[in-house]
């Protein structure tokens, strides 16, 4: 913990808005770092994005990690149509959606801070320039800048509500570079707490047609990460479901998605009696 922490350069309104979130005076040309959609929302998910976008922001290395075009649109930059899943997710069940406005490559949310993760220099064979020489300086100043703000808006999220849920929605690539295919379509992970992910794993297992991975393509016990420091560490039911990102490249796949997924959510969630 920081002896004198900065001051919090965003303000959390749950006011009814497409984006709720306010640079502090003086901050007004600064990246937003994330987004909220649907606050006001009763239900009781909380559904996040860590990896919601490849933006680069300008206050950044000028907007410019040094990474081509071509990767920055791969999975090493986001976790493509996550976001869109998400918003037909947070719209089905009735429940907020909390999406980051960085790119994972910036500084990763879903990284505790003294994860030697957090920012990455080399990812799936594409070097990131920016990153090469960053120093423990560069790195408190993205962590400040959007990092933090992003968790203290989820931690906001999740206290507004009186007994929250909550589901991390990623995507993932269907192979890394050099590596085999990876058969799985959906991906439910899961660390200690299994309350949630057992109950969607039979859910999604009664299916037929979908390849389900138990904590497959990752395992979900990462300490520091986001579902481990706002779910795990506050004894708060959770799941995050990871997707093949070549089945939701589309809106209408991710539509198609999210509407088959919600009610496999509400009812794991029933079967669990959380």
């Amino acid at each position: 913990m920081d002896q004198n922490p900065p001051r919090d350069n965003w303000q959390f309104s749950t006011k009814p808005s497409t984006k709720r979130v306010m640079p502090a005076k003086g901050d007004k040309n600064m990246t937003m770092p994330f987004e909220i959609i649907g606050a006001e929302r009763p239900g009781r998910w909380v559904v996040t994005v860590d990896h919601a976008s490849n933006h680069v922001p300008v206050e950044v290395a000028g907007g410019d990690l040094g990474v081509a075009a071509s990767d920055m649109a791969r999975h090493i930059a986001y976790d493509i149509g996550a976001a869109g899943l998400a918003r037909v997710l947070g719209e089905a069940l009735n429940s907020p959606v909390i999406l980051s406005n960085f790119s994972r490559l910036v500084i990763d949310p879903n990284r505790g801070e003294d994860d030697p993760t957090l920012l990455m220099k080399i990812y799936d064979g594409t070097i990131i320039p920016a990153n090469r020489h960053a120093d423990d300086a560069e790195v408190e100043r993205r962590l400040e800048m959007l990092h933090r703000p992003y968790h203290r808006a989820l931690e906001g999220l999740i206290a507004a509500r009186a007994n929250p849920v909550l589901l991390a929605v990623h995507s993932f690539t269907p192979a890394f570079v050099g590596r085999p295919a990876r058969p799985w379509h959906v991906g439910v992970l899961y660390s200690s707490d299994t309350r949630l992910a057992h109950p969607l794993l039979q859910h999604l297992g009664m299916q037929g047609d979908i390849c389900v991975g138990d904590n497959q393509p990752y395992s979900g016990h990462l300490p520091g990460d986001a579902m481990d420091r706002h779910g795990l560490q506050n004894g708060l039911p959770h799941v995050l479901i990871e997707l093949r990102n070549d089945l939701i490249e589309t809106d209408q796949a991710q539509a198609d998605w999210g509407t088959r997924l919600a009610p496999m959510l509400d009812a794991a969630l029933s079967s669990a009696q959380l």
